[in-house]
């Protein structure tokens, strides 16, 4: 347990997002936004004072600042519709409306900051592209943490180029391969859970792996199916493979439909649905033998993944982006190699999904308690603040 730590820092912390909000947060996979009210909460703890700053009000004690959401909601009332069903009628409409939110937001951060109400601003969340646009404005440290790659969208591709010279945060160090090598790295901050959210489960002989995470293609669930499918044909085994995801409409349910609906009829898949609550998320993940992380795409971080080594689950990932990082191969699970077909950068399938079979016949030799042990040292949110905290302190002393 870290020491409260007595100081009069003044923090403001940005999570610029509509889904930051009490009444959409719940309903959606925003992992930024629980983050950002754990991290306040924790900061606050060690004797900060800490303002968050965000759309709409948060579900925290922590003292808030909010954007007028009055015509948003006079819009939504017209309509007839609710934050999520205008974001799948009308996703245009609701970006534009939402970015005028998050201009407000940024707006009165920075002013606040001039008017000499906080010491930093911590710009902690996507949609910022604002924030860094406007932030020589701003009189005080600021620092940028992003939460997806940084060459994910184009959106992002064609503005974090211009803005390497700001004060940067990443979360991992293999997130960093997506900005230039000019960019002004002030720190790199894994992120954590508090110790005790998740209860270890240290003896398990379980006869189910777990996938959990947004059902997209670039998580590559249809690669862990075909695995755990091999896997006992080869080995004469009844491994099931148990999905807890959100699967999407539009454009991105063409993954669904085409590759994952038709595979849940088979006996090794049992489709879950989308985990909302903590206890039913803890008991899947403490009762599995391990957790599969079938990602094709670099993963910036992956907080599934340290959720399961917090339950003492091993964890079974490609050699993916910053899986690597959090993962130590042989002792807390094992890393995947991905094949390619000879001579290109498309993914060899078969191959693929095959290294990923022969993780499954030895992870059961992993110590589940160096899982835990893993967890503690090094992906707590104790650890994560006071990193923070130190980072926030030497920039306002430089």
């Amino acid at each position: 347990m870290m020491t409260k730590k007595k100081n009069n820092l003044r923090i403001g912390l940005v999570v610029p997002h509509i889904f930051m909000h009490k009444d959409i947060l719940p309903n959606v996979i925003f992992s930024p936004g629980l983050l950002a009210l754990s991290l306040c909460a924790e900061l606050q703890n060690m004797g900060a004072k800490v303002t968050l700053y965000c759309p709409a009000k948060a579900d925290t004690t922590i003292q808030q600042v909010n954007a007028d959401m009055s015509l948003f909601e006079n819009e939504l009332e017209t309509r007839g519709d609710t934050y999520i069903s205008l974001l799948k009628k009308h996703p245009l409409t609701f970006i534009s409306m939402a970015r005028q939110v998050q201009s407000e937001i940024i707006a009165k951060v920075y002013s606040d900051a001039n008017n000499d109400e906080l010491d930093i601003v911590h710009i902690y969340g996507n949609e910022e592209e604002t924030a860094l646009s406007f932030e020589k404005l701003c009189n005080k440290p600021v620092v940028f943490t992003h939460h997806d790659p940084f060459n994910f969208l184009a959106r992002y591709r064609s503005i974090f180029p211009k803005y390497t010279h700001l004060n940067w945060v990443s979360m991992s160090l293999a997130q960093r391969s997506g900005m230039p090598t000019s960019t002004n790295w002030v720190a790199n901050v894994y992120h954590g859970l508090p110790s005790r959210m998740y209860v270890p489960k240290l003896e398990n002989q379980s006869l189910y792996v777990l996938y959990m995470g947004r059902i997209i293609e670039a998580k590559g669930l249809h690669l862990a199916i075909k695995a755990v499918e091999l896997y006992n044909h080869t080995h004469n085994k009844n491994l099931v493979l148990k999905v807890a995801g959100k699967h999407y409409s539009g454009n991105k349910d063409m993954y669904w439909s085409k590759y994952i609906l038709p595979e849940l009829d088979k006996e090794h898949v049992d489709y879950v649905g989308y985990v909302k609550d903590h206890d039913t998320k803890q008991e899947l993940l403490q009762n599995a033998l391990a957790l599969i992380i079938p990602s094709v795409f670099e993963e910036p971080f992956g907080m599934v993944i340290i959720e399961a080594l917090a339950c003492a689950t091993p964890v079974i990932g490609f050699n993916s982006g910053a899986i690597p990082e959090i993962i130590t191969d042989g002792a807390t699970g094992s890393v995947v190699q991905k094949a390619y077909i000879h001579g290109t950068k498309k993914l060899y399938e078969d191959k693929t999904a095959a290294n990923l079979s022969e993780a499954l016949a030895t992870i059961h030799e992993i110590d589940r308690k160096q899982c835990r042990i893993a967890f503690e040292e090094d992906y707590t949110l104790e650890r994560m603040a006071k990193e923070h905290l130190n980072l926030y302190e030497s920039l306002q002393n430089h």
